[in-house]
């Protein structure tokens, strides 16, 4: 096992290289840039997105030190007319366009390697402090979100599978198709109509994870208007996002019951309920269990762009939304950098927990 996790630890190395170097190369073919930007603000008209990355806009936000590509070519730009030529070769500098591409590449590369992702261009401070600051939100929304769909899918599951072909798995099936065919921005709003000073009630907030005054509250009031506050977004979220996980411990359940030991442990007269979690729920719910990391990550880093719009929740998946616009290339490598290293270590703890789970499977001849 060690020797599984080995190979699969220095696999990891050559598939983050190619994952930088493919959006490296994709970024320097993209219209538009930093440089452009600025020049498209001095000139009144701007180009880019809003800007929600911590701070107000300054040209002299990046250091002269800080490289990371951008799609920059020869310091030709477009609608730089009239600009003093020798500013836009300092903006160059300033951004460290004025080095070769592959420069710029490995030093962007060296400092990843050490978790160094320098100055985001148009925020005032660093990458790293950034994602901090954005990073309670995405949890948040992420782990309560895979924690109650896991929470509803599983008995949900266990239940349709018991009761095959029954009204009961008929109509939640049909419930869950629909939940999960409609996206989740459309119950954020539906939610917000009712509960939400829309048209109905007015019984939850819009912003925000906690009040104003969060910080003055007592401890179990600051859980209270915690919890106040994400109901709506995770109930947005949750809502659809079960379906999977329900179908598949389903289907799960289906197929160990008709197995032979199944046969077996009833005609030696055990109870259902000790047949069914006794022995088929171990072996029915391993492929559910394993894959969890996989669905809180994905959860993390995918499903709360429009929901932290609509609910006015600044998290990850706002400040990598603006930073493209923005042409922040520091923040949208660093944030590609750490979802890209995060994803290939859960699929290497998804593999880790379904050998857990059931000792039968060998990693060690398994070929990487």
């Amino acid at each position: 096992m060690l020797a599984y996790i080995a190979r699969r630890l220095l696999l990891m190395i050559p598939t983050i290289f190619g994952i930088m170097l493919i959006s490296f190369i994709v970024v320097q073919f993209a219209p538009g840039g930093p440089v452009e930007r600025i020049i498209a603000q001095l000139q009144g008209f701007d180009s880019g997105g809003s800007a929600r990355l911590g701070g107000g806009q300054d040209v002299g936000a990046a250091s002269s030190s800080q490289t990371v590509g951008g799609g920059e070519s020869g310091g030709k730009y477009r609608g730089s007319q009239g600009l003093d030529p020798k500013f836009i070769k300092d903006l160059e500098v300033q951004f460290g366009f004025d080095k070769p591409v592959y420069e710029r590449f490995w030093i962007m590369i060296r400092n990843y390697a050490t978790f160094d992702f320098g100055q985001s261009y148009f925020g005032h401070a660093s990458v790293m402090q950034l994602i901090r600051e954005k990073l309670p939100v995405s949890i948040s929304l992420g782990l309560w979100m895979t924690l109650l769909s896991y929470a509803i899918s599983i008995p949900l599951g266990i239940s349709k599978a018991v009761r095959d072909g029954s009204r009961l798995d008929v109509w939640t099936s049909a419930v869950i198709t629909v939940g999960y065919a409609l996206p989740s921005f459309l119950f954020a709003v539906l939610l917000i109509i009712l509960f939400a000073g829309g048209s109905f009630y007015d019984l939850f907030p819009l912003r925000g994870l906690t009040s104003d005054n969060w910080a003055d509250l007592s401890w179990p009031h600051k859980i209270m208007d915690y919890l106040w506050h994400i109901t709506l977004p995770v109930t947005a979220m949750t809502i659809g996002s079960f379906a999977t996980a329900t179908f598949l411990t389903k289907n799960s359940f289906l197929e160990e019951i008709r197995k032979q030991y199944v046969q077996t442990a009833r005609m030696k007269g055990l109870s259902e309920r000790r047949v069914l979690y006794g022995h088929v729920f171990r072996n029915a719910m391993m492929i559910v269990v394993a894959g969890f990391p996989g669905a809180f990550v994905s959860a993390f880093f995918t499903g709360s762009l429009l929901i932290e719009s609509i609910f006015s929740l600044d998290g990850l998946g706002l400040l990598s939304y603006d930073s493209i616009l923005n042409r922040d290339y520091p923040v949208v490598f660093a944030t590609l950098y750490i979802f890209a290293l995060l994803g290939l270590f859960v699929n290497l703890i998804s593999d880790l927990t379904y050998a857990w789970i059931d000792p039968r499977i060998d990693f060690e001849t398994r070929e990487v």
